[in-house]
């Protein structure tokens, strides 16, 4: 019986010795067939979605300082001065372009730049991009993935959000990207990153939100970023930050980049503000941005204890201006906003960027914790009071992707 079973047992093992090869071979072309035709892949998306981002190069001029000049010398180069006269060695020098007067004057100077853009109208030809893209640009070329170019003009700038809005002329056979509601993003959700870094034309990354609502980087005036690690390098400003879908959720626009390299931190303005101040843009040419009339700052748990305010997150308010659109509402110092028409606010700066994508006469409820109490208030914002102001230096290494 012992050796029936030691037969039966070697039989089995040279059976599937060899059976092996065979099992093998059929595990690899159903391997095969599996990595053509079942294998996940970005490329269907991307196929619906390629047509619709754009590379975009501009040409302009733009002032820049001219040397002062020693004071002993500035006699000698105004603007009759025989040294700055039609053949004179001296006539194109930084001295004779306005810099006579100890060089205060500025000198223009060329410039080529490139970027990207995505489609928003097809009809229309509408491309929305990065203001820093197109700012001070005389002639702006857009060149779409299957070759074609087009002239474009620049239809709405917004330096304090850095969006603009540009038209392509007499556009033909365009496809536009459908926006997603960026405001049902999450921590986590994959992303993926397209656009023209250093010219070298369309390129696709991938990657996740690493972060939401991320203020306080000095790149804006108006800042409310999605952060995303999808590589994102200069000559992306302007180029979309799709889901899965294929559906716009952000502008690509700044990297923080300490040596100026990509390391995995990039920022995408939202698609919800992209969409509102394009849609002012459309309608009056320029941003018409309301405001609330309050000062304030962030609240945190030191703060929150300090001033007994029941709550961990929200926007406190410390100041509120005259005759403004929340002292009119009875917003006092102290209170502590927590949402904007129903949604939770995180943070002061998450709460002035909302409220500065929305036109002027825009009705908003605020809702309130007012002495542990809360309370909602109705109001309608005025017009800001703050001039155009063209975003502070970028710092601590963080790069508009020019």
């Amino acid at each position: 019986m012992k050796k029936t079973t030691l037969a039966m047992s070697a039989l089995a093992l040279s059976l599937g010795l060899a059976l092996s090869p065979l099992s093998a071979t059929a595990a690899e072309t159903s391997s095969s067939a599996m990595t053509a035709q079942q294998m996940p892949s970005l490329a269907p998306m991307l196929e619906k979605v390629m047509p619709s981002v754009v590379s975009i190069n501009v040409e302009g001029s733009t002032t820049v300082n001219t040397p002062r000049m020693p004071r002993n010398f500035q006699q000698f180069f105004g603007d009759d001065s025989p040294f700055c006269q039609d053949g004179s060695p001296f006539q194109n020098s930084p001295f004779c372009q306005g810099g006579g007067n100890g060089g205060n004057g500025g000198q223009q100077q060329k410039f080529m730049a490139l970027g990207s853009g995505v489609i928003i109208d097809a009809a229309k030809g509408y491309v929305v991009t990065n203001n820093h893209v197109v700012d001070n640009a005389s002639v702006i070329k857009v060149q779409l993935s299957d070759g074609r170019k087009f002239d474009a003009k620049v239809v709405g700038k917004d330096p304090r959000s850095d969006i603009a809005l540009i038209q392509i002329q007499n556009p033909k056979n365009l496809t536009a990207i459908k926006l997603a509601d960026s405001d049902a993003l999450r921590v986590g959700d994959y992303t993926v990153a397209i656009g023209n870094p250093f010219g070298l034309g369309e390129t696709v990354t991938s990657g996740i939100v690493s972060a939401l609502g991320r203020s306080g980087l000095n790149v804006e005036n108006y800042e409310n970023f999605i952060q995303t690690d999808a590589a994102i390098n200069r000559g992306n400003s302007g180029g979309a930050l799709v889901n899965l879908n294929g559906e716009l959720i952000g502008i690509n626009t700044a990297i923080l980049a300490p040596d100026g390299g990509n390391i995995g931190i990039g920022f995408a303005i939202p698609s919800n503000m992209v969409k509102n101040l394009t849609s002012q843009m459309v309608e009056y040419g320029q941003v018409k941005r309301g405001e609330l009339g309050i000062m304030g700052t962030e609240l945190n748990s030191e703060l929150a204890k300090a001033m007994k305010v029941d709550a961990q997150r929200g926007a406190f308010v410390s100041q509120v201006m005259p005759n403004s659109s929340a002292a009119k509402a009875g917003i006092k110092a102290g209170d502590v906003i927590t949402s904007l028409n129903g949604k939770p606010i995180s943070s002061f700066a998450a709460l002035r960027a909302q409220v500065g994508t929305m036109p002027v006469g825009s009705k908003i409820s605020l809702g309130l914790l007012r002495e542990g109490k809360a309370i909602t208030v109705n109001l309608e914002l005025q017009q800001s009071s703050q001039s155009q102001v063209i975003p502070a230096p970028s710092s601590a290494g963080l790069k508009a992707l020019k």
